[in-house]
């Protein structure tokens, strides 16, 4: 081939391409400048360090494949305080105590209540984690009732039998049990029997967890609502459990009249009475999705990592197994009560450290309502904040060692004389703490229980999974164990 003709071969294909990769730079370039020229022009302090990724998507991508690893490279390469382009939505990221202080103390002036608009659709606006000021004072005060004393106390009894039928399931079965998806059914379960006071037909409970798991798959996605999309599909849904929950709320309606009934919707029915603040339908409808929401899936992260860090420990297990020996407990007796449970020391603090190395949910999302400043950076209105609860557990100065896992680090000697306020938060901070705090928590306790019943348990993969935190923190491939009462020698 003549030299100017192979020349021309090579160049050929560059110069069809080069116009198009030009193109991609300069809508990357101008995607990245916009922003800067859309910060608060009053204010002379910078925007955060980071990227905002690519056109339009920014680095939701990223976000999903990375998992845990988003965040903890981008904190390493910019520090506490970054920004970033999320589902949509400009967002600075935060972690560490000092600087979530002031977002979850000063709700309202500072920041207000931001859930990425696929979640805002799918919970409802009557929903708690969309209701604002005044509205949500008072309705955390309808729903605190669900949480009382007396109302986990009327709820220990099914979650007990559930539960322990579940372990005890585990333990006949001849093939590894992939524990996150057994556990999401177990919640589930326990879920649906608090919120409506029993279960339904086990056709019927299985199209309603097949149902639930497509909302919780979809409720952080893009806001596309085109055919086959993740966010129609969420919105699906949402409209087929609004559909169930609608003749539920009907029949308990119906009976609450004649009969006493204990359960979480019932309460709330009544609850929302006598604070002259009667709930609709449709807000029944929309507290129904969110409680279960917030009620099985969340917990069962939780209690799957439960069982992680056992068998990752098996010191801890060793002694949690003996204190409870040395007490009496073992889940068998009929006269265990919540405040029994609430009084194993011990207990309460493997429960706490579980939340503390993996929480179920990564962070919270605020809006900042009026431009502010944060760690010499200004945080623009309009801008999403999305606070690190993970981050700020490792990063925390009063934890020593904090790749540990260590429950003595919760004992009464050891926290003498420290703050853990904003250090320490799984279950967020603030006038949205969650309120839930103290069922799951019971839940996590009487699993922990059960589970002391067992006495062979082992990881059946070679390498322990890798945690993803989308949509909240679970094991790669489900965590396959084990299980069995009596002594094994499989290998």
């Amino acid at each position: 081939m003549a030299p100017m003709a192979a020349l021309s071969f090579l160049v050929s294909p560059f110069a069809s391409v080069a116009p198009v990769i030009f193109l991609v730079a300069a809508c990357i370039y101008l995607w990245q400048l916009q922003w800067n020229l859309r910060r608060d022009r009053d204010w002379k302090l910078p925007l955060p360090p980071g990227s905002m990724g690519l056109p339009f998507v920014g680095e939701t991508f990223h976000w999903f494949l990375q998992g845990s690893n988003f965040h903890a490279s981008r904190r390493k390469r910019h520090g506490n305080v970054f920004k970033t382009h999320l589902l949509g939505r400009p967002v600075v990221r935060v972690t560490g105590a000092e600087y979530l202080r002031p977002l979850l103390m000063e709700e309202h002036s500072l920041v207000g209540v931001s859930w990425p608009r696929s979640a805002q659709d799918m919970l409802g606006p009557s929903s708690l984690a969309n209701s604002i000021g005044e509205i949500h004072i008072h309705r955390r005060k309808v729903y605190a009732r669900i949480f009382s004393h007396s109302a986990l106390e009327s709820y220990l009894p099914q979650i007990r039998n559930l539960v322990g039928e579940t372990v005890s399931d585990w333990c006949t079965r001849h093939q590894a049990v992939t524990v996150y998806p057994e556990t999401k059914q177990l919640t589930f379960r326990i879920a649906v029997a608090v919120l409506l006071g029993s279960l339904p037909a086990r056709e019927e409970l299985t199209d309603l967890f097949s149902t639930f798991e497509q909302l919780t798959r979809n409720i952080f996605s893009l806001p596309f609502d085109i055919a086959g999309s993740g966010y129609r599909k969420g919105i699906q849904a949402r409209d087929k459990l609004h559909l169930y929950f609608e003749k539920a709320i009907e029949n308990i309606r119906e009976s609450s009249a004649s009969e006493e009934n204990s359960s979480a919707l019932s309460i709330l029915i009544k609850s929302s009475k006598d604070h002259r603040m009667e709930m609709s339908t449709q807000e029944l409808k929309e507290a129904a999705v969110e409680l279960m929401f917030a009620a099985y899936a969340t917990t069962a992260s939780a209690c799957t990592s439960l069982v992680l860090q056992l068998l990752k420990n098996p010191a801890v297990f060793a002694k949690l197994k003996g204190d409870l020996q040395t007490r009496g407990i073992t889940g068998r007796e009929d006269t265990l009560h919540h405040a029994a449970i609430a009084h194993l020391h011990y207990l309460d603090c493997v429960v706490k450290e579980v939340l503390r190395v993996l929480p179920p949910v990564s962070g919270g999302y605020r809006v900042a309502q009026r431009t502010f400043e944060l760690a010499g950076f200004q945080i623009p209105k309009g801008w999403s904040v999305l606070y690190s609860i993970q981050d700020t557990h490792y990063t925390a100065p009063i934890f020593q060692d904090p790749e540990m896992f260590n429950p003595d680090r919760f004992a009464k000697n050891q926290m003498e004389g420290k703050n853990i306020r904003f250090h320490y938060l799984p279950f967020g901070g603030g006038v949205r703490r969650c309120l839930g705090k103290e069922l799951a928590k019971l839940i996590l306790k009487v699993f922990a229980i059960e589970l002391t019943n067992v006495s062979h348990w082992e990881l059946a993969t070679k390498t322990f999974p890798k945690m993803l935190l989308v949509p909240i923190m679970h094991p790669a491939d489900g965590l396959k164990v084990w299980f069995s009462t009596q002594l094994s020698n499989r290998s």
